[in-house]
C-alpha cells in the first residue's frame, strides 16, 4: 500500500514538472515572435580615486558609519556596466519598474535606506523650493573660512557650486591636521556631490549642498534614480545620471545566490542570464525588514511621489510588496498605479507643490493592513505580469528550457500556499545563511583595517598621532574578532540544521527518479 501511494506521489510530481515546462515554453512563444528594439544607454561614473585616497584620514570607521551611514563602500563598488546596460532595457515606463517575463522588480525606499545605512525621515530632504545657501552658511557647514568659500563659489551649467579640486584640497589639509569634524564635513559633502548626486564632472552643485545640510538623502536618491531611468527611456537612450553604485548594489542583491549562477561557467551573456530567470530564482526578501512599515502612499496620491534634483516621478510600492515580505495576490488596481512625472522647469500641473504637500501626510502599512508575512506571488498576480510583459515585449530572446530544474510551479496557486510552506522555510534558511556570510565578510574588512593600523605595526607614525590610544583600537579589534567567531559558529550551526532539514527531501527525490 505504501509503495502504491509513493508511486502515485512521484507520478503527481512528474506531472507538475512537465506541466510547468509546457507552460514555460508556451507563455513566451508570443514574445519570441516579436521583440522590442534595445536602446543605447551610457552611465555617468565619476573618477573616485581621490575620494578613495581620502578614506585614509577616517580615524574611526565604525563611528563614521554610525554618524553618516554606509557611504564608504560606495566608493569601492565595482559596477558591472554590462549588467546595468542590460537591466535598463527592462525598465517599464508604464508602471515605473523593471518588468521581466514573469516578475517585476523595483528599487524601494526601504532598500535604498538599508543600503546606505540612513533612515527615512518623515519629511522631504529636498524640494528645489529652498533658497540657495549663502557663503556664510556653507562656510559654517564645512568649517572653512567664508572668504575662501566666496572666492571658489562659481556657476557651471546654470547652477552654483564648488569645484571638487578645492574641496579635496581642503579635506586633505584638515585630514593631515587631524581636524576630524572639518575633514568629515568636507569629505561627506564630496561623497554627496560626486557619488550620491552626480551632475557636472568635478563639481559639487548647490543641490548636493542643500541635501547634505539635512543628511536625509534617501527619497531624493530614489527620485533621481527613477527620474533618470524614465527620462532616458522616453528619449530613446542617452546618459543615465544617478547614484549608479547604489542602483547596482540594489539589483545584484536580488540576483540568485547560487554558485552556478555566480560562476556562470557557460559564459552566458547577461541578457541570456536575466531572461532565463524565473520567479523563484530571485532573492526576494531580507529579514532586516521584519516588522517594518511601508510608506505606501502620500497625501492625495495613490502611490508615493518622489522629488529628485531634476524633477518628480511616482513609484508604486504595491508592486514591491513581495520584496518587503508580503504576498502579491491579485492584479493591482490601475488607479493605484497612476503614473506621475514632470521635469524641472516644465510643470504646468503644479506637481512639485502638490508633491511637497503630499509628504506632509504619509500613509504607512504593515502587518495589520497587509496581513502576515508571506513572501510569495500568487497566480492571478503573475498572470497579470506575464500579460504586461507580452504586451510591452522583451528586448531579448527568451532561452528555451534545456533541463528540468523546477520541481513545482514558479508561482503559487491560491490553494498551494500551505503545501509549499516547507520549501519556503528552507529558502529562508538559505537566505539567512547568505546574510550571515555577508556580515562575516564585513567584519573581516574591519578586522583587516585594524590589523594594519594596530596589530601589524603598532608603532606606526600614523597610529601614534591618533587622538585615541592604541589600546582603544586593540579593544575594537578584540571585540570584532569575538563577534566574527560567534557568527562563524552560528553559521556552522545553521548549515547543520539546513542539511538536516533537506535530508528527507533529498532521499524522497532520489526514490522518485
Amino acid at each position: 500500500m505504501h509503495s502504491c501511494t509513493h508511486l502515485h506521489s512521484c507520478h503527481q510530481n512528474n506531472k507538475k514538472i512537465f506541466k510547468e515546462l509546457k507552460r514555460s515554453i508556451c507563455k513566451f512563444s508570443d514574445m519570441e515572435r516579436q521583440r522590442r528594439n534595445t536602446k543605447k544607454y551610457n552611465f555617468r561614473q565619476p573618477d573616485l580615486k581621490e575620494l578613495r585616497n581620502l578614506t585614509s584620514y577616517v580615524l574611526d570607521p565604525l563611528g563614521f558609519k554610525a554618524r553618516f551611514g554606509k557611504l564608504l563602500p560606495l566608493l569601492t563598488t565595482q559596477v558591472d556596466e554590462g549588467l546595468m546596460s542590460v537591466l535598463v532595457q527592462f525598465y517599464d515606463p508604464l508602471y515605473h519598474c523593471f518588468t521581466f517575463p514573469d516578475f517585476q522588480l523595483l528599487p524601494t525606499l526601504k532598500k535604498y535606506a538599508y543600503l546606505v545605512g540612513i533612515p527615512i525621515l518623515d519629511q522631504l530632504s529636498f524640494s528645489g523650493l529652498e533658497s540657495s545657501p549663502t557663503s556664510r552658511e556653507i562656510a559654517d557647514m564645512l568649517h572653512i573660512d567664508e572668504s575662501l568659500i566666496g572666492a571658489h563659489l562659481t556657476t557651471k551649467g546654470g547652477i552654483q557650486g564648488l569645484p571638487s579640486e578645492f574641496l579635496i584640497a581642503q579635506a586633505t589639509m584638515y585630514g593631515k591636521a587631524m581636524s576630524e569634524d572639518a575633514f568629515e564635513a568636507i569629505f561627506i559633502l564630496l561623497i554627496y556631490g560626486l557619488v550620491l548626486f552626480p551632475n557636472i564632472d568635478k563639481f559639487v552643485d548647490v543641490n548636493a549642498i542643500r541635501i547634505f545640510s539635512t543628511l536625509n538623502p534617501v527619497s531624493t536618491l530614489l527620485g533621481d534614480t527613477y527620474f533618470s531611468l524614465h527620462m532616458r527611456n522616453a528619449k530613446g537612450g542617452g546618459a543615465i545620471v544617478c547614484c549608479l553604485p547604489l542602483l547596482y548594489k540594489w539589483f545584484i542583491s536580488h540576483l540568485p545566490q547560487t554558485v552556478a549562477f555566480k560562476e556562470n561557467k557557460g559564459c552566458l551573456r547577461w541578457s541570456t542570464r536575466l531572461m532565463s530567470l524565473a520567479n523563484d530564482d530571485i532573492f526576494w526578501y531580507n529579514r532586516v525588514y521584519d516588522g517594518v512599515q511601508i510608506i505606501d502612499s502620500c497625501g492625495e496620491f495613490s502611490n508615493v511621489p518622489l522629488l529628485g534634483t531634476r524633477g518628480g516621478i511616482s513609484y508604486n510600492p504595491i508592486l514591491a510588496r513581495r520584496q518587503l515580505g508580503f504576498p502579491l495576490k491579485d492584479k493591482p488596481n490601475n488607479i493605484l498605479l497612476e503614473g506621475v512625472f514632470f521635469q524641472e522647469g516644465k510643470d504646468p500641473q503644479g506637481l512639485k507643490g502638490r508633491m511637497v504637500c503630499a509628504w506632509r501626510k504619509i500613509h504607512r502599512k504593515g502587518r495589520k493592513e497587509l496581513g502576515p508575512k508571506n513572501c510569495v506571488a500568487l497566480e492571478p498576480f503573475t498572470a497579470w505580469v506575464r500579460k504586461r510583459a507580452s504586451e510591452y515585449l522583451m528586448s531579448y530572446e527568451y532561452p528555451r528550457p534545456t533541463s528540468l530544474v523546477e520541481v513545482g510551479p514558479s508561482t503559487l496557486p491560491d490553494q498551494g500556499v500551505e503545501e509549499l510552506r516547507d520549501e519556503h522555510r528552507s529558502r529562508a534558511w538559505i537566505r539567512e545563511r547568505e546574510e550571515l556570510l555577508q556580515q562575516i565578510k564585513e567584519k573581516d574588512a574591519l578586522i583587516e583595517f585594524l590589523e594594519h593600523q594596530v596589530i601589524d605595526d603598532p608603532d606606526d607614525a600614523w597610529t601614534s598621532l591618533l587622538p585615541q590610544s592604541s589600546r582603544f583600537w586593540k579593544r575594537k579589534y578584540d571585540r570584532l574578532s569575538k563577534e566574527k567567531a560567534n557568527m562563524e559558529a552560528a553559521y556552522e550551526e545553521g548549515v547543520k540544521r539546513l542539511r538536516a532539514s533537506y535530508l528527507p527531501v533529498s532521499r524522497a527525490l532520489d526514490d522518485c527518479f
